[in-house]
């Protein structure tokens, strides 16, 4: 890829105790920078065959490493345990598609939005499923990933008709739709692309809803690379180089392989 010359180390899998603690450092001594990342979640973040990370916001990442002259180290981490991780410095920052909401700025500090994208709800095809219809919603089944937006959306504007089952990762929902042990899904829309073909006449699968990105207070404002509080110099570093790779057509390059849509602010 493009920005795969950067000098990756291994990924590590988050093993640190977090009992231990790190010196602060300042942004300017960040030559190496490790970025916490929930593997996998199509089209952003996923795995080749010979084991390498690759994916729109790990193309990006590594992008911004290369303009700040920093080496970038991925660590993976469940999106259950991601902020918890970083208040822990396990790693720097969290690049991974986090939305930036005020419950989670209460905890950590956010880069500029660096991009959004829909959620849609999606069946099977043939099932005649009226999402705006509550009444005929009554007994069916949802799969979200668990403690993402999109659980909050339908557990705060559906979890009194619909019942809702909490995934670790988007592939087990995709398991139990084509398995029909569930009716229906609320995701994120490119990852439905990435995870399965729809929206085509050779599809499977049907989108039953417009795209979704209110409300804010569920959405937020957009997705944006995540800090601890005290490190506003390396998030305002982060700002920079994102700003210049917009600037420069490096975030078009980059975006336009992995969407057919405009995912900028």
């Amino acid at each position: 890829m493009r920005y795969a010359t950067l000098p990756l180390a291994a990924i590590l899998a988050v093993g640190f105790s977090t009992a231990f603690v790190a010196p602060h450092v300042d942004a300017r001594d960040y030559d190496d920078i490790r970025l916490g990342v929930d593997v996998p979640y199509e089209p952003f973040m996923y795995r080749e065959a010979d084991g390498t990370l690759s994916g729109f916001e790990i193309e990006l990442g590594n992008a911004v490493c290369e303009y700040l002259e920093a080496n970038c180290t991925w660590v993976e981490q469940d999106w259950d345990g991601i902020i918890p991780g970083l208040l822990a410095r396990n790693y720097d920052a969290i690049m991974s598609s986090m939305a930036i909401t005020d419950e989670r700025a209460q905890r950590v500090l956010f880069s500029e939005a660096y991009y959004t994208t829909p959620s849609a709800w999606i069946t099977t095809q043939g099932r005649d499923i009226d999402i705006e219809d509550r009444a005929s919603l009554e007994g069916l089944t949802v799969g979200v990933q668990r403690a993402t937006l999109q659980d909050n959306y339908v557990t705060e504007l559906y979890g009194d008709v619909l019942e809702i089952r909490r995934y670790t990762g988007v592939d087990d929902v995709v398991t139990d739709l084509m398995a029909e042990r569930l009716d229906l899904t609320f995701m994120d829309y490119p990852i439905a692309e990435a995870a399965i073909e729809i929206d085509t006449p050779e599809s499977d699968f049907q989108r039953i809803s417009d795209f979704i990105k209110q409300p804010e207070h569920i959405f937020g404002k957009g997705v944006g690379v995540a800090f601890r509080q005290r490190d506003d110099a390396l998030a305002e570093r982060f700002n920079e180089a994102l700003s210049a790779l917009k600037e420069d057509g490096t975030y078009d390059e980059i975006m336009n392989r992995y969407f057919n849509y405009d995912v900028r602010l």
